[in-house]
């Protein structure tokens, strides 16, 4: 899954298909920057130990690290809710999103007119929600009905490396943000 290119030690993940369709239409898509070197090796998302994104998605949905990485996702999409990146592919060393350079945008505005349904459209952490204002918005315009409203949510980093807010806080401004029980 790792593509060398540039100058010596650099690598170029590429991120995966959308976790989406499975048990209905999507009414939120959640968006990371790009997977992790984990994530990368185990073909799941968020599948850093320390992440807390399946906490709070155990805490929202019903979908937490307990169960099988193929139920969550199932949970996920029987609640409406879709999972993919804002990248399809960067330049980055290791798995910090600061590393990230040269990134190329997933077809999100081709993913949002497949799927009319969604609503929400969650920005997991600064760095996807930078991103998606550099590289994504400019283009939805373009390609979405004006009449469509998509709420976008920018919302607190799940990654280890945000640690300054509880995991508690974090699950309450996900809930508020997404719209979520």
């Amino acid at each position: 899954m790792w593509r060398r290119r540039g100058f010596a030690g650099s690598r170029r993940p590429a991120a995966y298909r959308p976790a989406a369709g499975r048990g209905g239409e999507p009414r939120i898509l959640i968006l990371g920057s790009l997977p992790g070197a984990e994530s990368l090796r185990r073909q799941q998302y968020y599948a850093h130990p320390q992440n807390g994104f399946w906490r709070i998605m155990g805490a929202l949905f019903g979908a937490g690290p307990v169960l099988g990485y193929p139920a969550r996702l199932d949970r996920l999409m029987a609640a409406g809710v879709a999972l993919w990146d804002v990248c399809a592919e960067a330049e980055r060393e290791g798995s910090l999103d600061a590393a990230i350079r040269a990134p190329r945008a997933n077809d999100l505005a081709g993913f949002l007119s497949l799927h009319g349904g969604v609503e929400v459209v969650g920005l997991n952490g600064g760095t996807a929600a930078k991103l998606f204002d550099r590289l994504v918005a400019p283009t939805l315009g373009d390609t979405l009905p004006a009449s469509r409203a998509i709420r976008i949510a920018r919302l607190p980093s799940t990654s280890p490396a945000h640690a300054r807010m509880r995991l508690e806080e974090k699950v309450d401004r996900w809930r508020e943000g997404l719209g979520a029980g």
